[in-house]
């Protein structure tokens, strides 16, 4: 071997062991594509896949109005595939199995969602949908409107191979509880054959309400604190039994903090360096969910984003990484207290975006199969769909 084809090779040797040791990824780094963990969920819950609620309503003028902080990427516009792109990517590096996009028909929803179903498509990465039944004021749309727009979702965009993840593609209707169950009841009729529909209902009554009508809950819960909330842990634990016992999907939230002061809201609840995070996502594995909805990748408004920031770099992203029980800093049975983040730590203050993730992440390969288990179907009922609500309550 020559002098130089030594020094190449001991250049390259040193350059693997500094990525095992350090799991750095830069943005523009395409790898790790397919590093979900298997989302198909266990008895305990520890097997379910992690979804991100994805907004596509960005402007970028929109950067201009009730934020606090803006992505690292910058003021970007959600019609930009360039950036779907990067999202995916990094979603994929910290271990998330998909996104659950914001949706409901218009010209420039429909266009942004198509866009991100090609760039999903390319990257094998998984989509839900979650949609805006509720108007600007929280007005529920007409439920000829939600009828109309949930049967174009199901002929137009339900077909799409990244909605392919369960065994029909999957619905959240945000804002069931303004809707009466027999409003919920004719929506959902005709499109149950086709797709999933959850009910996003805050408590086991409204769920209750309209259960024979969806195909379980998805609860958007983003603005409880984990430490002061009474029963928080055990409400999230009485819904799951509630939804399993109807053989429905249970998508339990965990959002990294909240603070809606910029759009009159009043409950802030505290990041805490990446702690509540921990805590929450902590919670919601232990109520067994199919899926845990965290909540979001990128709501500014709300201050519930992990996308990397000019605020806080990726230390968001990286929290994430570790929110699934038995990675580094989340306890097997979802109990502790203390995860051990140190807010200082590397990407914390990075607005070039560099994304720090566990080795365990970083050495999985191959592509991402997202196949929840489907839940045994009561004789009366044939398989359904499900809807979930944007809720800060």
């Amino acid at each position: 071997m020559t002098k130089r084809g030594a020094c190449a090779l001991l250049v390259a040797g040193v350059v693997s062991l500094l990525a095992l040791s350090f799991s750095g990824v830069w943005p523009s780094t395409p790898s790790l594509a397919g590093a979900a963990p298997s989302p198909t969920a266990s008895k305990s819950g520890t097997g379910a896949p992690v979804f991100a609620y994805y907004y596509l309503w960005f402007d970028r003028p929109s950067w201009d109005r009730a934020k606090t902080d803006v992505p690292a990427l910058g003021k970007y516009s959600s019609d930009d595939p360039k950036i779907m792109r990067q999202h995916i990517r990094w979603a994929k590096q910290a271990g998330i199995t998909g996104f659950i996009v914001s949706w409901k028909h218009s010209a420039t929803n429909d266009r942004r969602l198509l866009t991100l179903i090609d760039v999903a498509a390319s990257e094998h990465f998984s989509l839900a949908m979650i949609y805006q039944g509720l108007d600007f004021y929280k007005r529920p749309l007409p439920a000829t409107r939600v009828a109309s727009d949930l049967d174009l979702f199901a002929r137009v965009f339900a077909p799409q191979a990244p909605f392919r993840g369960f065994w029909k593609p999957l619905v959240i209707w945000s804002g069931t509880w303004k809707f009466t169950a027999d409003e919920v009841e004719r929506v959902t009729r005709p499109v149950r054959d086709r797709i999933l529909v959850l009910a996003s209902e805050r408590n086991v009554k409204g769920y209750e309400r309209v259960a024979n009508a969806v195909d379980g809950d998805a609860y958007y819960w983003s603005s409880v604190n984990p430490d002061t909330f009474p029963g928080y842990r055990e409400k999230l634990e009485i819904m799951a039994k509630a939804v399993h016992a109807r053989a429905g999907l249970w998508i339990a939230p965990a959002a990294p903090g909240f603070d809606a002061r910029k759009i009159e809201g009043t409950t802030v609840v505290e990041r805490d360096g990446g702690k509540t995070l921990l805590r929450e996502c902590a919670t919601a594995f232990a109520s067994k969910p199919d899926v845990v909805g965290l909540i979001s990748w990128n709501e500014f408004t709300e201050n519930t984003y992990v996308e990397p920031s000019k605020k806080y770099g990726a230390l968001y992203l990286q929290t994430a990484a570790r929110c699934r029980p038995g990675s580094s800093g989340l306890p097997v049975d979802g109990s502790g207290s203390d995860y051990g983040i140190d807010s200082s730590a590397p990407g914390h203050g990075f607005p070039s975006g560099l994304v720090v993730v566990p080795v365990t992440v970083a050495m999985m390969g191959g592509a991402v199969v997202v196949s929840v288990r489907r839940r045994r179907q009561g004789p009366s009922r044939p398989v359904a769909n499900a809807a979930s609500s944007k809720t800060t309550s």
